[in-house]
């Protein structure tokens, strides 16, 4: 039958070898080597065993997919012609991705693939640190590493630190998480006569040490909570305490009805923060929705309904649902075509034929904000003003109403009537694309700096406001308004 046996050479030198795969390398002929960059195998060779290596490989690719996958195709196709043994360093099954490629392929082709063992390099490693793994451990590959991968309350191994450049990579992200002086180690032929364990501050990772193909990076488990507290799950649990048992009184006693009120002014807390461009307490304001969105999730899960991780599932699906140009191999060459795709998808998931075009439109959005909604979406399928002019004459028709009303001393019409004036300036901001709260919030800033400066000059007077006449007072605005405020 065509075969593949894969055996591991352990992670140093041939003490680490286990006896049957020592056997098993001796008897071979067809013995195929991913590298000999290894300190078992110049022993090896003083035994005479001899072996063909792929390094040359390594210096015609660029990149390890590439030196992987060719690595995969020639043992397969060497086997179709007589079984072959396959030596790799520490074990076939830890961090080896052509042993990972061959399983993948070798069934399809016919070829079986034999793991015939070896030691892990995570053994040498554990015995060298005198760490037990059952504490929490995770093992990431140094060439494909991202922030988001890396879990600070475990022992961390980081492997497949080849060179500075990987080491370098390594630091960027581990520094995203960790303070610059955080201690991690070096651990360099761990198990070997040559082990090496040196600790470092983060930010010499890749300055003055040498690294190579027996390189790994230890990171200790996180202890101190100022670095906790960046980790998405310490918030977690802050809240989960905090309605816990032994928690908070007035947290345990929010539900979702009484935290609305909260949720409202901190997302305007926020739009304050990124109206000033207040990068500081844009930080905060976040901070603060955040907080309303986690109890809410933290409530649903006190009370068995739902949980943040279905909050996050959901949003997740809908993202990638509603984004098939990004996602997917929808076109989309334009923000026009992005949002013509998301109302039909959106209209799909309902699944049920709403009795008006304006169903759902805006609700909960203060009324300014969803006038403008209730416009565009009825301008969707063509009730709308085709220029401006029809629709100031419509304001003015309002405004005219709303005085007939209060002549007539109808006050429940004039309510009416004034908001009617309102939709109709809310209209006219639609079709200069102006957005009608943004403008509303300029000029309430405006009032706030210009009465502030009659605030002023009254307190430089010496004289309560009661005192100054309306025309006094009217001078100061128009001074403030002079000075460009």
């Amino acid at each position: 039958m065509k075969k593949v046996l894969v055996l591991g050479l352990g992670a140093g030198d041939i003490e680490q070898v286990p006896f049957g795969v020592y056997k098993k390398l001796m008897e071979q002929e067809n013995l195929y080597l991913r590298t000999r960059e290894h300190p078992v195998i110049s022993e090896l060779e003083e035994q005479g065993i001899s072996f063909t290596s792929f390094d040359a490989i390594y210096e015609q690719n660029s990149e390890f997919a590439a030196v992987y996958d060719e690595i995969c195709e020639q043992l397969l196709s060497k086997a179709e012609t007589a079984s072959v043994v396959y030596a790799v360093p520490g074990h076939p099954l830890v961090a080896e991705r052509t042993v990972q490629l061959l399983l993948e392929r070798g069934k399809d082709r016919g070829i079986e693939i034999e793991i015939g063992g070896g030691q892990s390099f995570l053994d040498a490693i554990f015995q060298a640190l005198k760490i037990d793994p059952i504490e929490g451990f995770q093992l990431l590959d140094g060439t494909s590493l991202s922030t988001d991968m890396i879990r600070l309350d475990t022992h961390t191994i980081i492997g497949q630190v080849y060179d500075r450049f990987v080491a370098s990579e390594v630091k960027l992200s581990l520094m995203e998480k960790l303070p610059d002086e955080y201690m991690v180690a070096i651990v360099t032929a761990a198990g070997s006569q040559a082990e090496e364990i040196k600790w470092i501050p983060l930010f010499e990772l890749d300055r003055e040490t040498e690294v190579h193909n027996l390189t790994s990076i230890y990171v200790p488990p996180v202890k101190e909570d100022h670095v906790l507290y960046r980790e998405f799950g310490t918030l977690r649990k802050i809240i989960a305490d905090l309605r816990g048992p032994n928690g908070c009184p007035w947290d345990k006693k929010q539900t979702h009805q009484s935290l609305k009120k909260y949720l409202i002014e901190e997302a305007y807390e926020l739009i304050e923060a990124i109206n000033n461009e207040d990068i500081d307490h844009m930080i905060e304001e976040l901070g603060d929705v955040l907080l309303q969105v986690m109890l809410h999730a933290q409530i649903g899960d006190d009370d068995g309904y739902f949980t943040i991780e279905d909050v996050i599932e959901g949003i997740s699906e809908k993202m990638v649902r509603r984004h098939p140009h990004v996602f997917g191999n929808v076109e989309a060459e334009n923000v026009e075509e992005v949002l013509k795709n998301w109302e039909e998808i959106k209209q799909e998931e309902k699944g049920v034929t709403q009795k008006s075009l304006l169903d759902g439109v805006g609700k909960g959005l203060p009324n300014l904000l969803r006038a403008t909604e209730l416009q565009k979406e009825a301008a969707k399928v063509g009730f709308d003003w085709p220029d401006i002019e029809p629709v100031l004459a419509k304001v003015q028709e309002e405004i005219s109403e709303l005085q007939e009303a209060k002549q007539q001393g109808k006050l429940k019409d004039m309510e009416l009537e004034f908001g009617d004036v309102l939709f109709a300036l809310v209209n006219v901001a639609r079709h200069y694309k102006i957005d009608p709260e943004e403008a509303l919030f300029k000029t309430n800033q405006k009032f706030y700096r210009r009465f502030t400066h009659i605030e002023e000059k009254v307190a430089a007077g010496n004289r309560p406001f009661n005192e100054y006449s309306l025309e006094e007072l009217d001078a100061f605005w128009v001074e403030a308004k002079e000075k460009g405020k």
